[in-house]
């Protein structure tokens, strides 16, 4: 088992090149079971969560081509519609094969991922909006289990704003008859790149990226070439590595539209960001500037965000107010950052951070990706020697992280334990 080792007080300088986006490919590899033929998608990151998805879709009898940073997939030979627990339980997202299985082969069987419930992340929509359109689910010994003669479109509205409910539905609705209307539906980047990628396969998709979206069922897809987008979370993270470092860095392929309320907000802190085309200068400064932020679905500020921030807000000057309204449990970063000396007080949702100027080095445990990135974003900053073990949990996320920042001049680097 690896972890990584920090000596921070190195400003950053230099480039970096942005991966493509994770949270985007998950869906679009899923997508590719909708029809055979050879799909062929570009900027993929290598990836813990792209493994897992992998071995899932070749549990089903698909089969892949790779070179370097393109993949082909073919599901010519899609032969199951299960998906068993031992494959599924580490990664939630994997809800997003039940779409397109039911819209191909209509039946489907999956796993509940491994601690989910029901409630807390809102895979009861995904059900509701299948039945809606005539699929006949059922839970049975920690699985869903799907099936229809066929389906249909439906007018579908969800409490909640869920992306992978969004993308799901949006799949299965693709090859249903007649119109499916999705309301409330989620506006991240990552649910248009699926649209586009849909569409350039036949399917005819309206709205994506607003809260209503259209779908007009098809007999027929046809696989496709497609470009996966800039991740916006990896940006968003070395734009404060280069806050808190209090250096400067070139961030290479990003999607500017992307991430406006990230920059927004990071611009108040003080630092400076100027915009050259896909790429981002960002320079920190001597003094950063405490601000307040509450998490809220595509275009507000992303939850997933939220603990790299709260690593900035450790060293600023003044007190700041972070509130998570996304998910529950997204503050277990806390107690680690704490390690570090950081003044951080919690009551639900809600976290009040006082700036101290610095933190210490010490010996903390990442409890997941996010969490983890944060845990490097302030090792980057403190004092001395920062380790972080159980780093499995960043490389579901980030690809190379460590040695991007390396070659910014970070001294940071991984030991086996």
């Amino acid at each position: 088992m690896d972890k990584i080792i920090i000596e921070g007080g190195v400003p950053l300088n230099g480039e970096v090149t942005i991966s493509g986006a994770k949270n985007a490919v998950l869906p679009i590899l899923s997508a590719c079971l909708l029809t055979g033929g050879w799909h062929t998608l570009d900027n993929i990151p290598r990836l813990k969560d792209i493994w897992t998805i992998k071995e899932i879709l070749s549990n089903l009898g698909v089969v892949f081509e790779e070179d370097a940073q393109t993949l082909k997939v073919n599901s010519d030979n899609l032969n199951s519609h299960s998906a068993p627990y031992k494959l599924v339980k580490t990664m939630r997202a994997s809800i997003l094969v039940l779409g397109p299985l039911l819209a191909r082969l209509r039946k489907a069987k999956i796993s509940l991922p491994g601690g989910c419930a029901i409630g807390a992340r809102p895979i009861d929509l995904h059900l509701k909006g299948l039945s809606a359109m005539g699929v006949d689910v059922n839970l049975e010994h920690g699985y869903v289990v799907a099936s229809a003669d066929r389906l249909r479109g439906a007018d579908i509205f969800f409490d909640i704003t869920t992306v992978t409910g969004t993308e799901n539905l949006m799949m299965a609705a693709v090859k249903a008859e007649g119109e499916t209307t999705i309301n409330n539906a989620a506006k991240e980047p990552e649910v248009v790149d699926l649209a586009n990628m849909l569409n350039g396969m036949g399917a005819r998709i309206r709205g994506a990226g607003t809260d209503t979206i259209t779908i007009n069922g098809v007999k027929e897809l046809h696989p496709v070439r497609h470009a996966i987008i800039p991740d916006r979370i990896e940006a968003g993270t070395f734009l404060i590595a280069a806050a808190i470092t209090k250096g400067k860095a070139r961030i290479k392929g990003c999607n500017v539209e992307h991430m406006e309320a990230v920059i927004k907000k990071l611009l108040e802190t003080g630092m400076e960001i100027e915009k050259q085309g896909e790429d981002l200068v960002a320079m920190g400064h001597d003094k950063v500037k405490s601000v307040d932020i509450k998490t809220i679905p595509f275009p507000g500020f992303p939850t997933d965000m939220q603990a790299q921030l709260m690593a900035l807000m450790c060293i600023a000057d003044g007190w700041s107010m972070i509130r998570e309204t996304v998910f529950e449990n997204r503050f277990m970063h806390v107690s680690e950052l704490r390690r570090m000396g950081a003044d951080i007080e919690t009551n639900g949702g809600q976290a009040l951070v006082r700036g101290k100027g610095v933190l210490s080095g010490a010996q903390v445990m990442a409890t997941d990706l996010r969490a983890s990135a944060s845990l490097v974003l302030a090792g980057l900053a403190a004092k001395g020697r920062t380790e972080i073990s159980r780093v499995y949990h960043l490389d579901r996320g980030y690809q190379d992280l460590d040695l991007k920042l390396s070659r910014l001049g970070s001294k940071i680097w991984r030991e086996k334990y």
